[in-house]
């Protein structure tokens, strides 16, 4: 069932993306697999085995984007969002894996050298495959900006880091065949391999920081914090202000603190404000505020996690006033 709040965007289907780099994917593996078998470049292998990698984690992307496509019901009150996560460790997962085989396939070559055949069809070869690696990375990459996708942001840096690879294994190749030190294409594979960790972890790590809740970026939270600024006056305090990614989904909450004397509709109002400014500076962001009384010493909880303000808190003086009466009806 769509979501009946009018402010909340529906979740977008980026799965057309998804289905992008599986294509890409199997282009590319042939691409290189036959490059591989053409010059005999255990480099080249490698290269074609973390593109094996790129394919597994575009058609678990596509899965996932599907998922998260949906929108909330009553098992999932907050959306589908988060799956993206998911998709991006098991992603890192499978890179861990790739890297493995690259490292160990490269100790045995680097154990018993083989001679390197058909350098030239071959680079062009992985270039040509480079190439469609690239161009189909930096449409992920702004797409992923433009939807805030973890799972396309992801796939795009992978892609970008399989682009990496395959220069790595162009210049290995191309100084075996310069000097004859066959070395030196299973010594450029560790190297591969050893990024593609380096590259793997990356990407558990912030799917991990995600699935933790973590808080906006840095600058969006200072935007944030200067939005709520401008509502603070003598009568009207906010604090607990906090923010949370779940995916492309976005999550502030604040308490705001009126004169109790204040009617509901005059505080609701306030509220309204605030959310609307919030929503004109960030798209698909679901703002919470609880309101209270600024005279309730209640409403002065610890919020040790909270986004500062960075200025005096302008209705401190009402901190210990006594309610003020309520009016007969």
């Amino acid at each position: 069932m769509p979501s009946s709040n009018p402010h909340q965007q529906p979740p977008r289907d980026l799965t057309r993306y998804g289905w992008l780099s599986v294509g890409t994917a199997i282009v590319v593996i042939a691409l290189k697999y036959f490059a591989y078998l053409i010059t005999g470049s255990v480099g080249m292998l490698s290269d074609a085995a973390e593109s094996v990698v790129n394919l597994v984690a575009a058609i678990v992307a596509v899965v996932v984007l599907r998922i998260a496509a949906k929108p909330a019901d009553k098992n999932h009150n907050f959306g589908h969002s988060k799956a993206e996560y998911f998709s991006a460790w098991l992603e890192g997962l499978m890179i861990f894996l790739a890297a493995a085989f690259i490292i160990y396939s490269a100790v045995e070559r680097l154990i018993t050298p083989s001679e390197i055949e058909n350098v030239g069809f071959g680079l062009l070869i992985s270039v040509l495959a480079s190439l469609i690696n690239g161009v189909v990375a930096v449409v992920l990459l702004r797409a992923a900006r433009e939807h805030r996708s973890h799972t396309l942001k992801a796939d795009g840096i992978h892609l970008l880091t399989d682009v990496w690879t395959s220069v790595g294994v162009v210049i290995g190749v191309l100084l075996v065949a310069l000097t004859g030190w066959l070395w030196l294409d299973p010594v450029i594979a560790i190297v591969v391999g050893t990024n593609i960790l380096i590259a793997g972890f990356r990407l558990v790590s912030e799917s991990t920081g995600g699935l933790m809740d973590v808080s906006w970026p840095k600058e969006e939270n200072r935007q944030l914090a200067e939005i709520v600024r401008r509502f603070r006056t003598d009568d009207v305090d906010i604090h607990a202000l906090r923010s949370r990614v779940a995916g492309a989904q976005r999550f502030a909450e604040m308490h705001v603190l009126v004169p109790g004397n204040w009617s509901v509709w005059k505080g609701h109002d306030l509220i309204e404000d605030i959310e609307a400014a919030i929503r004109e500076q960030f798209a698909d962001v679901e703002v919470s505020c609880h309101l209270e009384p600024i005279e309730d010493p209640r409403a002065y909880g610890d919020f040790p996690a909270e986004i500062t303000l960075n200025d005096a808190e302008p209705a401190t003086r009402y901190r210990h006033r006594e309610p003020p009466p309520i009016p007969e009806a």
